[in-house]
């Protein structure tokens, strides 16, 4: 029998939000974990907010905001704060009431770089890392790091030559017609003039060039695990200048560990402050044929070699016994 569509009727309701959520959501573990490690953080917010004034929006809230976002690819804090009037599921998460107001895009938009000023982010993340830590989930030993190339938001209409004298004006300021076919740039001479932090650079041979920063990951291999994260300039070395300086502070202690890498670290400067740090680099090896004629490769332990040693141990042992 076909069931009859009837027009939903305004009423009266009493919803309890933990009911609507499933007991299994892998949310409720992550909104636990992340009040925790925002109950640490409870001094630096009251350093950051006067006493005194309008109240702001919760920095709790904000920082489980950016979680959401970043879990859900919410693309924008315009379009976040939209979909907080109908996703029971975030209000759920941010202890909104049902029947109160979202955010101001605008107002939420300020808060957040405020919370990017003070580096409170990068204080919940570590908290975060340090819960890991205590439940003995993080490796003591093995580690890993890599980098990537993230594209800026500015458009390479934006680089210009440096100290460049006023030209003709625009066809259209909103979006100008600009043509630098043939013309020679580099991050030397020229700069965007909106982001002038970005980088000219390409992920390898025969790729585009793009306006970008050099972002870097350090994991542990027990259940690989983020440590740290970095966003660096991307001027060739930030990948190698970057996992030193996350080795050196996150990865400090008495025993001797290890750090693997791709071929982009096989240079003897990175092998030489690796073993400075008591780190054993397992970094993929140029091969000659391919390598660079330069001073900056260095050999290294490979894993191939230390199979192939492993191998030829085990097959002598066979032999003697």
């Amino acid at each position: 029998m076909r069931g009859e569509e009837r027009k939903q009727r305004a009423m009266l309701v009493v919803i309890d939000p933990e009911k609507r959520v499933a007991r299994d959501h892998p949310l409720r573990r992550i909104k636990q974990l992340a009040e925790e490690a925002l109950a640490q953080l409870s001094p630096v917010f009251d350093e950051m907010y006067s006493t005194v004034g309008r109240p702001s929006i919760p920095p709790e809230r904000l920082l489980k905001a950016s979680l959401l976002m970043a879990l859900y690819t919410v693309r924008s804090e315009r379009l976040f704060c939209e979909q907080l009037d109908y996703n029971l599921l975030f209000r759920w998460f941010l202890d909104l009431e049902m029947d109160e107001e979202r955010f101001d895009h605008s107002t939420f938009s300020r808060n957040r770089a405020r919370l990017l000023a003070h580096e409170v982010a990068g204080e919940f993340f570590h908290a975060v890392v340090e819960q890991a830590r205590r439940l003995r989930l993080l490796s003591d030993e093995h580690f890993t790091v890599d980098g990537t190339l993230i594209e800026a938001w500015a458009s390479l209409k934006s680089f210009k030559r440096k100290n460049a004298g006023p030209g003709q004006p625009p066809d259209d300021p909103g979006n100008p017609t600009v043509n630098f076919h043939g013309e020679r740039r580099s991050n030397t001479t020229h700069q965007s003039t909106t982001d002038p932090e970005a980088r000219l650079a390409r992920k390898g041979a025969g790729k585009e060039a793009k306006l970008c920063y050099s972002a870097n990951a350090l994991m542990e291999n027990r259940n690989t695990l983020l440590l740290d994260f970095q966003v660096e300039p991307a001027d060739g070395t930030a990948e190698r200048r970057a996992a030193i300086a996350m080795a050196d502070e996150r990865l400090t202690g008495g025993r001797r560990i290890t750090l693997g890498g791709d071929k982009g670290y096989d240079t003897r400067d990175f092998i030489a402050s690796c073993r400075a740090l008591r780190i054993t680099p397992h970094v993929a090896r140029i091969m000659p044929a391919l390598a660079v004629r330069r001073s900056t490769h260095a050999p290294c332990v490979t894993l191939a070699t230390r199979l192939a040693n492993g191998s030829a141990s085990r097959s002598r042992r066979r032999l003697a016994g």
